[in-house]
């Protein structure tokens, strides 16, 4: 049964004016399951990725073999490296989770503010295990992800542990936090909002301050990753969806409506590839799209020595591209 939910209306920002984003070409690689949600690039270029069931893969960097490394028993969503080695995973139902390198999953931090987190999506840490991160939603779990979307009451938060287990909570009220990313010298932070179709920067070095705005994404961002090129990459979910920003401000019974559709009737993704890649201080530098048969709806972007990576909620497989050019100019 479908949770109800209690529409907040919201005036969505302009569109943005007509884009001419850079025609890209993709390979793929189909995997054994549905839901790759994330991606992580290891040292020898193989990839890590945890699939809707549960499983935590591991493809090599040309993408004919793929093993299973564990089972987080939950819905595995954002993957980091810690200091140590062990990978950090964002369990959208079970929380903050690590791998270590005999393939254990143990688990690091399951609830915030007194409770359990209800969508523990997505992370970045610093070098001494300092670790950033969201929980997109108190209302709604990874299952009914488009029913905090649609109802828009902006109940997610982004905070910070530090190695000794303290939790901070360094924004609330925020409209579906998603990806994370710091700056390169560990001095601010950034995340998408879904919900808001924006780019966020916080102020690390100074107490009580507000985020900023940096940028207006075209779209629903999810994942974001800083790349060894210094861009904060950032997944394009889906455009923005003109039947969604026009009864955003509207009377809240129809986004209810809405939400009472059945499943095949409700607004979808576009069937397209959209990544974007910003400068720290909010400038566009990659506008790229794509097309493919096996894959849309990106979710998770990671960039490293040359090579991106991508992951989708919607498919069952990943794509890869090479790294491209710095536009003239940028």
């Amino acid at each position: 049964m479908k949770s109800p939910i209690a529409p907040v209306r919201w005036t969505p920002p302009p569109a943005p004016p007509v884009r001419h984003p850079a025609n890209l070409d993709v390979e793929v690689v189909e995997l054994p399951g549905p839901g790759p949600e994330d991606t992580l690039i290891d040292t020898d270029g193989s990839v890590l990725t945890g699939l809707y069931d549960g499983r935590i893969l591991r493809v090599s960097a040309d993408g004919r073999t793929i093993s299973t490394l564990a089972d987080t028993g939950g819905r595995p969503l954002g993957l980091e490296w810690l200091p140590d080695g062990k990978v950090l995973i964002c369990d959208a139902n079970r929380g903050l989770l690590t791998l270590d390198r005999d393939n254990r999953i143990a688990t690091l931090l399951s609830e915030v503010d007194g409770r359990p987190m209800r969508f523990c999506n997505n992370a970045d840490v610093t070098e001494d295990g300092t670790i950033y991160f969201t929980d997109s939603s108190t209302r709604f779990g990874i299952d009914e992800w488009m029913a905090d979307l649609l109802e828009h009451s902006t109940t997610g938060s982004v905070y910070r542990r530090t190695p000794d287990g303290e939790v901070t909570r360094l924004a609330t009220g925020r409209g579906f936090p998603n990806g994370v990313a710091l700056s390169a010298d560990r001095r601010s932070l950034f995340w998408a909002e879904t919900a808001t179709y924006g780019l966020y920067k916080l102020d690390l070095t100074t107490d009580g301050v507000e985020p900023v705005q940096v940028a207006t994404i075209p779209g629903l961002p999810d994942n974001i990753a800083r790349g060894s090129d210094g861009l904060i990459w950032v997944a394009v979910g889906s455009p923005r969806n003109a039947v969604l920003d026009l009864l955003l401000p509207k009377h809240p019974v129809f986004r209810k409506l809405v939400w009472s559709l059945p499943d095949a009737l409700k607004p979808k993704a576009a069937d397209i590839i959209e990544i974007q890649a910003y400068d720290e201080t909010g400038r566009l530098v990659h506008d790229l799209r794509a097309k493919h048969p096996a894959f849309h709806m990106p979710t998770g972007v990671r960039e490293r020595d040359g090579k991106v990576w991508l992951g989708s909620i919607g498919t069952s497989s990943l794509a890869t591209f090479p790294t491209p050019a710095t536009p003239a100019g940028a």
